[in-house]
């Protein structure tokens, strides 16, 4: 998939690649230490979004 492709999705969803980068971060993180009281529901709840929202993406 080229960069030009990405574009568009990012820009339109989280603004610019740094911010996506840093939910997959977080997301990354979260699949280590996902505990009781480790991250607010909240937090877990964007990072499901953003998962969700490259899934569909890349799925077209």
């Amino acid at each position: 998939m080229q960069k030009e492709q990405w574009s568009p999705f990012i820009a339109d969803t989280y603004g610019t690649p740094e911010a996506l980068a840093k939910e997959l971060d977080l997301a990354i993180e979260m699949l280590f230490y996902l505990e009781e009281d480790t991250f607010h529901k909240k937090e877990v709840q964007d990072v499901v979004a953003v998962l969700r929202g490259v899934v569909g993406f890349l799925r077209g």
